[in-house]
């Protein structure tokens, strides 16, 4: 009965971490949908003025996490 609660607790597992693999790409794919250098024509060419580079960069920021969880594989979000 114990190799059960293991396999049923290894099956969640691996469900919680597809789970979290998908809210990392949906949450990542809206940053990068959202940003406004996205819509941009010529993305290389670097900003006219001061107001032009606080809109540049007015998207989401991504935060890094602590260098131990970056070793666990944690996501930087």
């Amino acid at each position: 009965m114990n190799q059960v609660w293991t396999l049923l607790a290894r099956f969640g597992r691996r469900v919680a971490a597809i789970i979290a693999e998908c809210n990392y790409a949906q949450r990542r794919l809206f940053t990068l949908t959202t940003s406004p250098d996205s819509y941009l024509d010529d993305r290389d060419k670097a900003p006219d003025d001061y107001a032009e580079f606080l809109f540049r960069t007015s998207g989401a920021l991504t935060r890094e996490p602590a260098a131990s969880r970056r070793a666990n594989g944690q996501f930087v979000g």
